[in-house]
């Protein structure tokens, strides 16, 4: 059982590698490294196959929350292992796990935070559900569909288009301040404010 005291895991899914940084796929790794600027800290390896940031999100005082950010190094199929492996080290429950992931069937931009439920075909919920169990939060942050009979894999693994790229800074915030709220705040009030 989740406690108030008990640490939160944010894992931004992603492909490490620079040749993915701006892919669509990986704008769980851009929302996780605008949340590990927030805690004022840099990422660090981690034995658990991870780049991790440490911190406090929130208001100083009884309302801040201990926060591990996580950037799992293994491929997005693979997610499932680094942040089984860092819910273990840190002694995260599983109520607390947060994973930021891309999501196809939302309009670019959109935002949707739930707690449990399926996959969608996400080869990296698919893995971390596999290790962890459904019951963790998710932050899905639209990317929308292919255009026309693109292949989905082809899609995610492109770069933001140009026009997508001059609103992503402020989408990318926008997810921040959900995840923050989502800890800070709880499910509800984070889904009223932020669930488009």
């Amino acid at each position: 059982m989740a406690d108030a005291d008990s640490p939160w895991l944010v894992v931004g899914l992603g492909n490490p590698g620079a040749e993915y940084a701006g892919n669509r796929h990986n704008v769980g790794f851009m929302v996780a490294d605008l949340l590990a600027e927030r805690l004022g800290g840099r990422f660090k390896s981690h034995k658990a196959r991870a780049q991790v940031v440490e911190g406090r999100l929130g208001a100083p005082g009884l309302s801040s929350r201990r926060v591990v950010v996580a950037k799992p190094l293994s491929f997005m199929n693979l997610s499932g292992g680094p942040t089984t492996a860092l819910r273990d080290f840190f002694k995260v429950p599983v109520a607390h796990v947060v994973a930021v992931h891309d999501e196809l069937d939302i309009d670019f931009g959109a935002l949707r935070l739930k707690l449990g439920g399926g996959d969608n075909g996400h080869n990296g919920l698919k893995s971390i559900t596999k290790s962890l169990g459904a019951d963790y939060h998710r932050v899905r942050f639209g990317i929308g569909r292919p255009p026309g009979r693109m292949p989905v894999a082809d899609f995610v693994l492109r770069d933001f288009s140009s026009a997508e790229r001059r609103e992503l800074d402020y989408f990318v915030d926008r997810a921040a301040d959900a995840v923050e709220s989502l800890i800070v705040d709880g499910l509800e009030r984070a889904q009223s404010t932020y669930n488009t």
